[in-house]
């Protein structure tokens, strides 16, 4: 791949960690100036900056800014910080969302054993060992990468279920957000003729996960929101795509309840019997930010190793 035009900036939502780090890491050495926003404690500083120096490395530009990028507060700060560092030649040729945060509740209190909990209580009475051992073992044994056993480990979930406010806080965070940022950048000029905005999404869009419903519900308004984008933004030069990446061990996906078993499953369901890597996704996007993907426009691509079209 050859070195993106030197006033092209990535202003990426969310790249400190996951998929939003993996695709300004990979977009830096080929070029492209970075432009990350991030929300992070200050504990977790350290292992940040040395990701962050590595993409100093590369030569290009970089800025990096902790703030929330959901308030209108944080985001002006990142539109006046872009302002000073796109000058008078730089534009935004890639506006990635990868914003996680979100509420992870069930949408009512469980009221009965699941099957796994059943399974591990008569595996307990045949082998005549406490549930708290088969249960501890099943999960080492998990994480280890004994992919077959996860239908015996099933996330638990406490009583606090899922209310209104929650529900809207996360489709605004990790969805309707988007339009907010691409409407911003538009009014202030700050894209390049022909400009890329990508949005993340996940197979939760299409299936139900317990605990997952405020997500999906999420993703869905990324998802239509980005056609719209595509359609309206479309005389702009703008172009509006979303990426569903498979399973990826992130920070986001270790919050899921019953993420291990998520993994399990798509190692067995994988074609290539393993899980998508952030790198993965990562190496695509930046394909989508070249020359030749400009007639992409208004789709969800999916980056998965055929995850889903897989079955067991």
């Amino acid at each position: 791949m050859d070195k993106f035009d030197s006033n092209y900036w990535a202003l990426i939502l969310g790249g400190s960690s996951g998929f939003g780090l993996a695709t300004a890491k990979k977009l830096s050495t080929h070029g492209m100036n970075i432009f990350v926003v991030h929300r992070d404690r200050r504990g977790a500083n350290d292992r940040i900056e040395k990701e962050f120096e590595a993409i100093r490395k590369t030569g290009v530009k970089f800025v990096a800014v902790n703030t929330n990028a959901l308030t209108e507060v944080g985001r002006s700060e990142v539109l006046a910080q872009l302002r000073e560092n796109l000058g008078k030649d730089g534009r935004i040729r890639v506006l990635m969302h990868s914003i996680a945060f979100g509420n992870l509740k069930p949408l009512v209190a469980a009221s009965h054993e699941s099957p796994a909990d059943l399974a591990v209580a008569r595996l307990s009475e045949k082998l005549n060992l406490s549930k708290d051992t088969i249960k501890a073992a099943v999960q080492s044994l998990c994480d280890e990468g004994i992919a077959p056993l996860y239908t015996l480990s099933e996330p638990t979930f406490g009583n606090v279920v899922m209310n209104e406010e929650d529900l809207q806080q996360t489709i605004y965070s990790m969805g309707s957000s988007l339009l907010t940022w691409v409407q911003e950048c538009h009014e202030k000029g700050f894209f390049a003729h022909d400009a890329r905005v990508l949005g993340m999404t996940s197979e939760g869009n299409q299936v139900a996960w317990k605990g997952y419903a405020a997500v999906a519900a999420a993703k869905v308004t990324l998802e239509s929101l980005s056609r719209a984008i595509a359609l309206e933004f479309a005389p702009f030069g703008i172009r509006s795509n979303i990426i569903q990446a498979g399973v990826t061990e992130t920070p986001a996906l270790k919050l899921i309840p019953g993420s291990e078993r998520m993994k399990s499953a798509a190692k067995l369901r994988n074609p290539f019997k393993r899980t998508t890597q952030t790198e993965d996704v990562a190496n695509f996007i930046a394909l989508m930010c070249t020359d030749e993907a400009a007639w992409v426009n208004g789709t969800i691509i999916r980056v998965d190793g055929g995850e889903q079209v897989a079955s067991f």
